[in-house]
């Protein structure tokens, strides 16, 4: 195995990052393989939004490092066209509100906009946006607004619009969040079955998600990195879990004089 392929894609150490208000990350440090699927896991305020927007190149670390394949992923590297270009192709990012990244006319229009930008000839960007549009599932809507589609089909085009890039790394912040359980269940199964070799990140608060795509998992609270390892494990850790505020107890009656706890996953 060569040195590239040993090179992680994300590595943070000490990380370290604050808003005008409060303290949102301190003394991260954990790295990314190539070819995972991580879930970062928190509740809500934990940090894991946060540290989702550094890994996109969204926000740069105040402390600490935050590496890409082995260059420092900084303000300065993203600001250079070519390299800013290169790694918008590279890291593709679908947001909670799918709202935040649908402004075409048209479904088409919105999955062809990166290719379009990336200077793709015609028949590439027609053939790439049709391959995306069946993939998800979502060529009959081809000719509609996005802002007329539901919860569940925005999250569709916002997917489709960018793995039409065909990105390695896929950075998804909560991609269930406010879906119904039939557009829930068809986002995770989209990811378990057709995302092959791309290394994935999904932030979330939902151990069910974890359950079902992750093989890793990082934990923040209260802006650290509370444990990191294989899902399995970490998924299984009750302790873990509670005092992280992913999982509680809720004390049921079932009867007169008869109660029982049971564990809940934060929801």
């Amino acid at each position: 195995m060569g040195v590239l392929a040993m090179t992680p894609v994300f590595e943070l150490e000490g990380v370290g990052f604050r808003y005008p208000n409060a303290p949102a990350l301190d003394g991260v440090s954990f790295s990314i393989a190539p070819g995972q699927c991580v879930a970062l896991l928190g509740a809500n305020g934990s940090g894991k939004s946060t540290l989702l927007r550094l890994l996109a190149g969204l926000a740069f670390a105040q402390a600490g490092h935050v590496r890409f394949q082995g260059g420092e992923l900084t303000e300065a590297a993203l600001a250079d066209d070519a390299g800013g270009l290169e790694f918008r192709r590279r890291v593709g990012v679908v947001f909670q509100n799918p709202d935040a990244q649908l402004f075409n006319a048209t479904v088409f229009d919105e999955v062809a906009f990166g290719p379009l930008q990336m200077g793709w000839s015609r028949e590439q960007v027609l053939e790439r946006t049709g391959e995306a549009l069946r993939a998800l599932d979502i060529e009959a809507l081809r000719e509609r607004p996005p802002y007329r589609l539901s919860g569940g089909e925005k999250k569709r085009v916002a997917l489709a619009s960018v793995l039409v890039l065909d990105p390695e790394v896929l950075i998804l912040d909560e991609p269930t969040a406010a879906l119904d359980p039939q557009s829930q269940a068809r986002v995770i199964d989209f990811l378990f079955e057709r995302l092959g070799e791309r290394t994935v990140i999904i932030a979330t608060h939902s151990l069910e998600v974890a359950r079902e795509i992750a093989d890793t998992c990082a934990v923040l609270s209260g802006g650290q990195l509370a444990a990191h390892g294989p899902a399995e494990g970490i998924l299984s850790d009750e302790a873990l879990l509670r005092s992280t505020h992913l999982l509680h107890v809720h004390r049921h009656r079932h009867g007169p004089g008869s109660a029982h706890s049971h564990p809940h996953q934060h929801s």
